[in-house]
């Protein structure tokens, strides 16, 4: 048995201290400019690469194909688990996430350099499936190694303010790439079509240089450093994972579903359904999208704090059950066409709801998992849930859509069915609250 460490006993000195601010900036900065990247994919996906790459099909179709490509990165993101997840328990979490961070801005980059369907054919989109999969598995090993740089630098009394610092980062992200897209949309639609969406793309290989000088001056954890001494760095952690952890394994995908599900269809279906079926809305949503993820920015750490003094499981169904219901009121809003609904809807449904589903993610997931294995278990299940929730929900909206003759509330009831799953996946969760990691 590994002693506890001063972080997790008597709380940090000052130069822990100084080295936990460190880490959680970096992991703050890091998945800002990932998920910048990342979300900038679905923004553009839902307004632009219809007409870029897809110019012979109709607008619905060429919608569901934009879509398709979107969902690839998706698919990347439970491999990109594996792999890095590996890595990061082998070798450490700080090299991981300088990897995961150059394989994002290089894939970036080259997505906004890639040429139109109209010059090089049917080349064109699958360049862009090979680039949104290289964004897949970046994003796959990300989150897992920077929600643990800042959980396992952290005291056991302060881990859900701690992680929550790496939840941000997504909301935060996904305020500047709308931020940045909504900046080329001013100047109308044959700029944006032309070279804005590109120089969107190309500004996040800024992004990235600066976070990797900012993930280079930040140490290695702790617990992994304590780990890799005395000796129980583990061989094969996703095999021991599988065959140990899968209950926990489990546990996170069933917790992850509907806000996974929930975020894509705020940050990417609502911009594609506004787009076809409320005319002239399509700025209002954006807007009110882009301060309703200001406004979670805000509230997850506050969220994520609660849960270090009354526990995570309280916060997280306490947000399922809201979202189950809230979705109803939410397409109710969309429908009215009224911007102070619209805007009210999205900011209680993006900056309180969905905060209260993710705030206590990263410390609830690492707390289930050993050191040794945390990388590894924590990635996999976080990974593997993105298939079957984010990845898909944007393109099973716009069918349960279609379907209803443009009526939302197939899709309400979906994801109404996906916030159940959720609760009573965390219902039946033991607590981790105030649980001592650094023992195992």
């Amino acid at each position: 048995m590994v002693s506890p460490t001063p972080a997790e006993t008597a709380g940090p000195t000052h130069a822990e201290h100084v080295e936990l601010r460190k880490a959680v900036f970096s992991a703050f900065m890091g998945t800002v400019i990932e998920w910048y990247d990342f979300f900038l994919y679905g923004t553009a996906a839902a307004l632009v690469f219809p007409h870029i790459f897809f110019p012979n099909s109709s607008q619905q179709l060429g919608t569901m194909q934009s879509f398709a490509t979107y969902a690839v990165g998706f698919v990347g993101r439970p491999v990109g688990s594996i792999v890095f997840g590996h890595l990061g328990d082998k070798l450490g979490r700080k090299v991981t996430l300088v990897w995961t961070l150059s394989l994002m801005g290089g894939a970036t980059f080259l997505i906004g350099c890639l040429p139109s369907y109209s010059s090089v054919g049917i080349l064109a989109p699958i360049m862009l499936v090979v680039l949104r999969f290289g964004q897949g598995l970046a994003i796959g090993g990300e989150w897992g190694g920077a929600a643990l740089l800042a959980v396992e630098h952290g005291h056991k009394r302060s881990r859900g303010w701690y992680g929550s610092f790496a939840q941000i980062g997504v909301p935060i992200g996904m305020m500047l790439a709308n931020a940045v897209f909504a900046l080329m949309a001013l100047g109308g639609d044959s700029f944006l079509l032309g070279w804005g969406w590109r120089l969107s793309f190309w500004f996040g290989i800024i992004l990235t240089a600066i976070g990797l000088i900012i993930r280079k001056k930040v140490s290695e954890t702790p617990l992994f450093q304590k780990t890799t001494r005395t000796g129980a760095v583990a061989r094969n952690p996703l095999g021991i994972v599988l065959r140990t952890h899968r209950r926990q394994v489990l546990t996170v995908i069933g917790t992850r579903v509907a806000e996974n599900a929930g975020f894509f269809v705020f940050s990417v279906f609502a911009l594609s359904y506004a787009d076809a079926h409320l005319p002239g809305m399509r700025n209002t949503v954006l807007y009110a999208l882009m301060f309703g993820a200001a406004l979670e920015g805000c509230v997850v750490p506050y969220l994520g704090a609660l849960s270090d003094r009354i526990g995570r499981r309280a916060i997280l169904m306490t947000g399922n059950a809201l979202f189950a219901v809230g979705m109803f009121w939410f397409f109710w809003a969309l429908d009215t066409r009224s911007p102070v609904l619209i805007w009210l809807a999205m900011l209680t449904m993006v900056g309180f709801v969905h905060a209260a589903m993710y705030a206590p993610q990263a410390a609830f997931f690492a707390e289930l998992f050993p050191t040794h294995l945390r990388y590894s278990g924590a990635s996999l299940g976080y990974g593997l849930a993105t298939p079957l929730a984010g990845g898909l929900a944007p393109l099973i909206s716009t069918t349960l859509v279609d379907h209803d003759g443009g009526a939302p509330w197939l899709c309400a009831c979906y994801l109404a069915v996906l916030g159940a799953i959720s609760f009573f996946t965390v219902a039946f969760a033991k607590e981790t609250h105030g649980k001592d990691i650094s023992v195992e």
